[in-house]
């Protein structure tokens, strides 16, 4: 604790905070009553203090801090509850509904049919529409979404949309969902400052046309929060690294710049009032640019909090004017008392500002030189505070966040402050724009070495028990190597015993995993719902038959390969769930040739292949029956289909390109997600489809043919499906048919990789885990 720090309004705040997240999900009713209660207790020590009696002036202070959250509280609990769309969710009502969209659509990591992207959206209900009749209505709506149509509405617009509405999906909460049945119907346009917000963020992408594709995904991301470009590998490798906060907008993108301009006024010594003035003026752009959603208001505050301490050389300051900012948030939006952002922002801002100064003094003691001790100190204890949230949400904890971020902290603020500078000129001159832009992208490649470099590690990350549980588990565990490391003794141990656990965990963790088996013919990734296959072809090259609907795990199961060169990329059919990983895929990779079914359908995905590989100066090319390539150890024969199928149950499934590969002397059937149509058609052709390893058609579905399955006289089936999908596959039906044909099936959802291994009649068949869903 610093001497002199006045406690008061931290404790209120922290007092209030934790109120008011154990009275969420409460009754308005419970929740009116213990504000009540906190009111009169609150006044009652207040007079109990004017009386003489100090010691309850600090309860009575947190009491009151707490009812003046609860009180408002309620007021809203009891609104949401009056409204109808509560009840109208009981009943899984279908309506038609107007909403104002609040934020950025996310994208949702549950696709919809055959991969398609899915996005949610935090929006409010303006009005129902019941028989033509437009109702006024308020309450909160989670909208659920196909991508297509929701995923570029700006903040503030109004649209008008058919859905089918659901109970809140957290039971405690008053925010019904909503599934929407149709892309939205725009109504009016959004407000000012939304649309320049939007225009601004896109002439900074045009800016950053020209850039590198990992650059130009993450340089917007720096500068205002736009991710929408970022490529989901490096997003991923980044989460690993503890570099995420890079990619988001937080208090340290404002206080980066502000602190940039009040640093120049200073030394050109301009008056007090007037660094000031510019300062709130670069505070309010960036809130302009990076849009005044909640976590924008709420990370300009902590920045400005961040700064004023830091520069007034006041630490004892901080806490009273966190603990205000935290009350005036708590009021303003009583949901972010259970917000893991809002958390770890004021977590973050605390450590920094109380916690890094004195770490980097006994570091500058101990002769590190200052800028790094700086680095190292700020790194260290924004990290170590936030831990215990990071592990709570995501089940894991980074190993090298400390050192990835000691590596980026000296980047980061070029980047940031030239970033802007474009975001702020591209609008009024896009090649001055782009200049900019260009010289941020260098700043902002060290970025990308970084967190590509530590996220990929093995055992960069450690799991952990997520939940509240796994949370205060961490937050104990670093209590007492904190209180470990304050003895000399122990504290030399202790650094030992980390170093050596760290230089160990990382090499041996590969080792001891047994990954992949030496001799690997094989592997069908664990790619969730979809295929990702994988055929070896020599020394870090392979064919590859699918990517899956994301592109994390593939280059998880690509890089544990050790795959560095994809010779040849097949794509059965174009449905997502088998082209959507391409980017993954492709990740760090050579790519040769890239050949793909007959039927372009759905455009969509037949799309996306085209412009991922134009990049590289490619084509898709559509094969004949018959075509065989030759890659490396793998041959490679098109059995079919002759040409692109109509008027089936699926045409693009039935127009999947099935394909016989032969790697060291074993015959692999790649069936695609050929159903009965295109099965039959192979047998009524008589096409030699016997083989020793068969990848069952379209993930276990029951659309396949029993003589078809019988015709290949496998040893083993690898099914590739996601656990818990919403088609129910594989169907109990496929399963007894193998079971009666004594095919024993070998599933991703069950084993994570499985890979293939051995000569004809001596396979085996190993699982590596599940996977898929961590992305590690």
């Amino acid at each position: 604790m610093i001497a002199g720090t006045d406690l008061r309004l931290a404790l209120g705040a922290g007092a209030a905070w934790v109120g008011l997240a154990l009275c969420t999900g409460r009754a308005p009713g419970t929740v009116l009553a213990v504000a009540i209660a906190c009111a009169v207790l609150g006044g009652l020590g207040t007079i109990a203090t004017q009386r003489g009696t100090r010691r309850a002036a600090a309860p009575a202070f947190a009491a009151l801090c707490l009812a003046l959250v609860l009180l408002p509280f309620a007021g809203r609990l009891y609104r949401a509850r009056a409204s109808p769309l509560l009840a109208l969710a009981a009943s899984h009502s279908a309506i038609t509904i107007e909403l104002t969209v609040h934020a950025d659509p996310i994208a949702l990591a549950a696709k919809g049919v055959a991969g398609a992207p899915r996005v949610g959206v935090e929006t409010s209900a303006a009005a129902l529409l019941v028989d033509g009749v437009r109702q006024p209505v308020s309450g909160a709506v989670f909208v659920l979404a196909p991508a297509g149509g929701w995923r570029d509405l700006l903040p503030g617009q109004r649209v008008r949309v058919d859905g089918v509405l659901q109970p809140p999906l957290d039971p405690g909460s008053t925010q019904v969902a909503l599934s929407a049945r149709n892309r939205p119907e725009l109504i009016g346009r959004p407000p000012w400052w939304q649309r320049a917000a939007g225009a601004v963020r896109a002439d900074l992408r045009r800016a950053c046309a020209g850039l590198p594709s990992s650059v130009r995904g993450l340089l917007p991301g720096l500068v205002d929060g736009d991710v929408s470009g970022l490529d989901p590998v490096l997003a991923q490798r980044f989460r690993i690294a503890g570099l995420t906060h890079l990619t988001a907008v937080s208090g340290t993108n404002c206080s980066i710049l502000v602190g940039a301009v009040l640093l120049l006024l200073t030394r050109l010594r301009v008056r007090r009032w007037v660094c000031a003035l510019v300062g709130t003026v670069v505070v309010c752009a960036f809130v302009v640019v990076a849009r005044p959603s909640p976590s924008v208001l709420r990370s300009a505050i902590m920045a400005v909090i961040a700064l004023a301490a830091l520069a007034a050389g006041r630490p004892k300051q901080v806490l009273p004017a966190l603990g205000a900012a935290v009350l005036g948030l708590l009021l303003w939006d009583p949901g972010l008392a259970v917000s893991a952002g809002f958390i770890m922002s004021v977590l973050a801002t605390a450590a920094i500002v109380l916690i890094a100064p004195r770490w980097a003094g006994a570091l500058r003691r101990h002769r590190v030189p200052a800028g790094l001790a700086e680095a190292v100190a700020v790194a260290a204890a924004a990290h170590l505070v936030t831990a215990p949230v990071i592990a709570a949400i995501a089940g894991r904890v980074s190993l090298v966040a400390i050192p990835a971020n000691v590596l980026a902290e000296p980047v980061v603020a070029a980047a940031t402050i030239l970033g802007f500078l474009a975001a702020l000129l591209a609008p009024l001159w896009l090649g001055l724009g782009a200049s900019l832009a260009w010289l941020a992208s260098w700043p902002t490649r060290w970025l990308v070495l970084d967190g590509d470099w530590f996220g990929a590690l093995p055992g960069a990350a450690m799991a952990w028990p997520g939940g509240l549980r796994g949370g205060l588990l961490l937050l104990g565990a670093l209590a007492a190597l904190a209180a470990i490391a304050r003895r000399a003794g122990p504290r030399r141990v202790l650094a030992g015993a980390l170093v050596a656990a760290l230089v160990v965990q990382i090499p041996v963790r590969t080792l001891a995993s047994g990954w992949p088996p030496p001799g690997w013919l094989f592997v069908a990734c664990d790619v969730g719902q979809g295929d990702g296959l994988v055929l070896n072809a020599g020394p870090h090259s392979a064919v590859e038959v699918d990517a899956g609907p994301d592109p994390v795990p593939i280059d998880r199961c690509l890089r544990q390969l050790g795959i560095t060169d994809i010779a040849l990329l097949v794509f059965t059919h174009y449905h997502l769930d088998h082209v959507g990983g391409i980017v993954g895929a492709l990740h760090d990779r050579r790519l040769g040739q890239v050949i793909a079914g007959p039927l372009l359908d759905p455009p969509e995905g037949a799309d996306l292949v085209e412009r991922t590989i134009a990049v590289r100066g490619l084509q898709v090319s559509s094969p004949r029956p018959g075509t065989a390539y030759d890659v490396g150890a793998v041959h490679l024969q098109v059995l079919g289909p002759a040409a692109a199928m109509h008027g089936t149950r699926s045409d693009p499934n039935n127009s999947s390109l099935v394909l016989m590969a032969t790697v060291g002397g074993v015959r692999i059937l790649l069936s695609g997600d050929a159903e009965l149509e295109e099965q039959r058609l192979l047998l009524d052709a008589g096409v030699d489809l016997h083989a020793d390893v068969l990848k069952v058609p379209h993930h276990g579905s029951a659309y396949s043919d029993p003589d078809f399955l019988a015709a290949v006289h496998a040893q083993v089936g690898v099914i590739s499906v996601g656990a818990h999908n919403d088609y129910g596959q594989p169907s109990p039906h496929l399963l007894t048919m193998l079971a009666v044909l004594g095919v024993p099936a070998a599933r991703t959802d069950e084993h994570g990789d499985i890979a293939v291994t051995g000569t004809p009649g001596h396979l085996s068949v190993l699982g590596h885990g599940i996977a898929a869903s961590a992305g590690t």
